[in-house]
């Protein structure tokens, strides 16, 4: 399923306080921006690049592109109040996700990530977590407040990474 599909899918959404879909903007991501972002991303290191965060009538959606090396490091987010749908690209990995974190920090308020990409949310560990690998192709959904985190990544691995903001609580991005 191209890219748009999904995009198109997730803004037609109408949840509890959006305007019916006429009265909502569309927003376009061309496949040659997301490949652009993906060719620009640091090797190497974990890249979250934000393309587009919309306000779709009471909600906020958005895309943006994730990229991570191999690792064997587990650490985990735990979104409050924003829910995210992955598809893979590229690479592999095994994804674990817990209702809870065990030793939660919450992030910075007022920092980058929760403005520009995250919202309100805490990192740790998970512990007995529920695994699933992850390849080319694959799709997941991950509600707000389910912690997540990679517990393997044995090739970089890149999703396209839809943000689903019902407070609208992170900043706009894009055209």
């Amino acid at each position: 399923m191209r890219a748009w599909r999904v995009a198109a899918c997730a803004a037609a959404l109408t949840l509890p306080g959006s305007s019916a879909l006429g009265q909502v903007a569309a927003a376009h991501v061309s496949a040659a921006e997301l490949a652009a972002v993906i060719d620009a991303a640091p090797d190497g290191q974990v890249s979250d690049e934000q393309i587009r965060m919309i306000d779709a009538g009471g909600i906020n959606l958005g895309v943006g592109v994730v990229q991570r090396p191999v690792t064997s490091t587990l650490s985990a987010i735990q979104h409050h109040r924003q829910a995210e749908i992955y598809r893979v690209v590229q690479g592999a990995g095994v994804l674990i996700t817990s209702p809870a974190l065990v030793d939660p920090t919450d992030l910075d308020p007022d920092g980058a990530v929760v403005r520009t990409l995250t919202g309100p949310s805490a990192v740790g560990t998970i512990r007995d977590g529920a695994s699933q690998p992850l390849g080319p192709g694959d799709v997941v959904f991950i509600p707000a407040g389910i912690a997540h985190g990679f517990s393997e990544i044995t090739e970089p691995i890149t999703y396209i990474v839809y943000r689903i903001d019902p407070d609208q609580l992170v900043e706009l991005k894009g055209r």
